[in-house]
């Protein structure tokens, strides 16, 4: 269960730097981290399972609940809508009182979100659900990135974009289930069991994360809390690692203290201005591309492969199944090219894809007019869709980080609601091809702040907790 000869030496831990440097002498996880890494991520999973549950059978929905358009929007954009409050919140709780304890009161909260959905009898119930999932959704992905970034050591950095992959799978899941109770003829319910279905999911996660998370040691190390950070990185990882001596000068100017909102403006100064930038816009940019595109493949896949429920779904599991393909390639492509390089690379082919899908829309044979999406599906994936909320998550010492993952998410959920709400528009005043077209300027603008703004932390040679001894004098202490 340990990583290796390298974790039996003895180590002293007086702050932040000393947890977060010793996680970083790390060139591979054992068996006991990477369960739990891959136990966090697992949280992911829901949040895009549960945003899908409701795409999936929308239609039946509508129909069976006589909802208005205006209704469907709203429910539609929901998630994402509340998220743009809930991730900052998230980060600023996580900054306060930790990062595990965020992440399993999300579990309650989504099943609840999930039973409230499922058993509505109109617009006002499954409003309340969807709300729900929105607070869960925004708090669980902005501290779920920051304790993923604080688990992995700087070589193996490249790996929080297989949250992408994990985002991807849990779609393809979901779209998987609902074809199942298709086939058990569930007729107009069919919606119920999808949404229902990440209720049980979420019960499952939540048990798990409760018996085997662990606190970020470095988060530990920040409050002062020494004696459990040597604990956790013994548990976690196997170092032999103890509570340290005196501070010296330098640790003393690390002394423990509250986080607030106030301090959210650090992340506008130098040297983090142009890293929140980069992070921001390709989370905002990546995240309307994706959710005026990827999350209407089934409209999309309904013209292209006919008006038949089960070839529709079939054709938008086979769309997500090359974006599962691309999350997990972006791990690889992130620690080859860097974050920026690979995110300009996917925006170029996406901007080009969504030009050429527009101009031809419906005027190319089926195969050639489905290699479009899946061109456009790869090339996000594998490119700026992980990068943002990855660059946010490891650009940041560990006493802001949750609130940098906080700012990122409230960005690109942002860029969701904006996809969700101006595609059906455009669709509905120009059609779906010139849609296509004008979307294009979209991921064109991510290129261009990729290509003005250099900053990369896959790239960078800097421990961030040491960094930030030099910053904190300069900034002011809130309560």
């Amino acid at each position: 269960m340990n990583d290796g000869p390298a974790n039996t030496r003895a180590a002293a831990i007086r702050g932040a730097a000393d947890a977060a440097g010793l996680i970083d002498t790390l060139t591979r996880l054992g068996a006991r981290a990477n369960w739990i890494w891959f136990l966090a991520l697992a949280g992911l999973f829901l949040d895009a399972y549960s945003n899908a549950a409701l795409g999936a059978g929308l239609s039946p929905m509508v129909k069976q609940l006589g909802l208005s358009p205006t209704e469907v929007g709203v429910l539609t954009a929901m998630a994402p809508a509340i998220a743009i409050i809930s991730n900052p919140f998230g980060g600023w709780l996580a900054a306060r009182i930790g990062r595990v304890k965020p992440l399993l009161m999300t579990k309650v909260v989504f099943a609840l979100g999930a039973v409230l959905t499922a058993s509505g009898s109109g617009f006002q119930t499954v409003f309340a659900g969807r709300a729900l999932v929105g607070v869960a959704y925004g708090i669980d992905f902005a501290v779920a990135m920051a304790l993923l970034a604080e688990y992995t050591p700087a070589s193996l950095k490249g790996r929080l974009n297989f949250w992408q992959g994990v985002w991807y799978t849990a779609t393809t899941t979901n779209l998987l289930l609902t074809l199942l109770f298709y086939r058990f003829d569930v007729g107009a319910d069919i919606w119920r069991w999808s949404v229902g279905s990440s209720a049980v999911f979420a019960l499952v996660l939540l048990v798990l994360q409760l018996v085997f998370l662990v606190e970020s040691p470095t988060w530990l190390a920040s409050k002062g809390r020494l004696a459990e950070a040597a604990a956790n990185l013994r548990r976690m990882y196997g170092f032999d690692a103890r509570e340290g001596g005196p501070e010296t000068a330098d640790t003393a100017t690390a002394a423990p203290r509250q986080v607030g909102f106030r301090d959210a403006g650090v992340l506008f100064r130098r040297p983090y201005l142009p890293r929140t930038a980069i992070s921001t816009v390709i989370s905002l940019t990546q995240a309307m591309q994706y959710f005026a595109v990827g999350w209407y493949l089934p409209v999309i896949s309904l013209e292209l492969f006919g008006k038949e429920f089960e070839k529709a779904t079939l054709g938008s599991m086979a769309f997500n199944a090359v974006g599962i393909v691309g999350g997990c390639l972006s791990a690889y492509a992130g620690r080859r090219l860097g974050l920026r390089v690979s995110s300009m690379a996917g925006y170029a082919v996406v901007f080009a894809a969504l030009l050429v899908m527009g101009a031809t829309f419906k005027e190319l044979p089926v195969g050639l007019a489905a290699l479009l999406p899946v061109l456009f599906i790869f090339f996000h994936s594998a490119g700026p869709g992980p990068n943002g909320k990855s660059i946010a998550a490891l650009s940041y010492r560990s006493d802001i980080r949750t609130l940098g993952t906080g700012v990122t998410g409230m960005l690109g959920s942002l860029g969701s609601v904006a996809g969700l709400y101006l595609f059906p528009q455009l669709q509905a005043g120009i059609g779906v091809g010139a849609s296509l077209m004008v979307l294009s300027v979209v991921p064109l603008a991510g290129l261009l702040t990729c290509l003005a703004i250099k900053w990369d932390p896959t790239r960078a040679s800097v421990n961030l907790e040491e960094e930030a001894i030099g910053l904190r004098d300069r900034e002011p202490v809130t309560a």
